[in-house]
């Protein structure tokens, strides 16, 4: 029998709330008890406020979340709690975590394939993110089989509909929903979760980003990166995904030659005309990553995000071609 989220996520709620009260009672019992010892009766309470409680609280949204907890930050929301599930089956296809093994399973070094039995991390360290269904091994797939694993193919789509819901991304179905949180808002949460105060983002999954249309996009990640990887990601995926928009555009053309449905020709139409430009943007991003293959880039971990992070988008010939998103600001105030 399979298992659903939206339970998993009820018990965690609530341990989380049995911890806060109980370190609430703990913090003021200590206060009453140095009232006591030093006579302050007169000048202070036992009592602490729940803002200032340090210890995260749960609540469903931001909406519902008590004036006490207001300024907080030790406050956490659902949707807060699914980003972070998100992050970490992520963290799974990498082999970064692993299901089998408590905390890191990977970052840099050797890498150990026995720690991966119950769901195997992704094998080229590329999985990239489209706005529509075309690949097999697309982030949205692979979440699905991560989710089968984890809580049961059963319980697949009411999973799906429960981690949608919290989202709140636009789409029409659940699957939709969280296809549009992969291409607009995961690697933004990714950033604000990687991130260091004063010195800014800090991110370990890395976003290839042709662009506006979002032609294509795939993740990486830093720590299983080789000087292999721009050169499969350009052939394995970035020129599939070109030969895709091909099919896709000839196929939306036939329809509007052969169809005597004025709307399906509409559609069609429209469809064919974002496809072109999808397609004109990887052929662009194509030109820039090829350089970034040829070149067979290196990094050093011990050099750092920022320092790699240009490194990584820089030719041999020393020209800089920009392919990875927010690149100005993950590269601000480098030293």
């Amino acid at each position: 029998m399979g298992k659903l989220i939206s339970n998993k996520y009820a018990a965690w709620k609530q341990e989380c709330e049995d911890r806060f009260q109980q370190l609430k009672a703990n913090e003021e019992e200590l206060n009453r008890i140095f009232i006591d010892i030093y006579g302050l009766q007169n000048e202070l309470t036992p009592e602490v406020a729940d803002k200032d409680v340090t210890v995260h609280r749960v609540f469903d949204s931001k909406e519902n979340m008590p004036e006490s907890m207001k300024g907080s930050n030790y406050v956490r929301t659902m949707r807060d709690e699914i980003v972070s599930l998100i992050s970490y089956a992520v963290g799974c296809m990498f082999g970064r975590y692993s299901l089998d093994v408590e905390g890191l399973a990977y970052a840099g070094g050797e890498w150990d394939s026995s720690k991966y039995q119950s769901f195997i991390p992704d094998a080229d360290n590329v999985i990239p993110i489209t706005d529509e269904e075309y690949l097999d091994d697309d982030i949205v797939s692979r979440l699905c089989d991560w989710l089968k694993v984890v809580y049961g193919a059963d319980t697949l789509e009411a999973n799906f509909d429960y981690i949608a819901k919290a989202l709140g991304n636009k789409g029409s179905t659940s699957r939709e929903i969280i296809r549009n949180y992969f291409l607009n808002d995961f690697f933004k949460d990714h950033c604000q979760t990687y991130s260091v105060t004063g010195s800014g983002k800090r991110p370990i999954y890395w976003l290839f980003d042709s662009g506006k249309q979002n032609g294509f996009k795939a993740l990486v990640y830093l720590h299983h990166y080789t000087p292999d990887t721009i050169g499969n990601l350009r052939v394995d995926y970035l020129h599939k995904m070109q030969r895709i928009y091909e099919s896709e555009i000839n196929r939306m053309q036939d329809m509007i030659d052969h169809s005597t449905n004025s709307r399906e020709v509409a559609a069609a139409t429209k469809r064919k005309e974002k496809l072109q430009k999808q397609l004109k943007e990887c052929r662009e991003y194509d030109e820039k990553i090829g350089h970034l293959a040829l070149s067979r880039i290196e990094l050093d971990l011990d050099d750092g995000v920022k320092k790699n992070y240009r490194k990584v988008q820089t030719a041999s010939d020393g020209k800089f071609y920009e392919v990875l998103a927010d690149s100005n600001n993950i590269m601000a105030k480098e030293k």
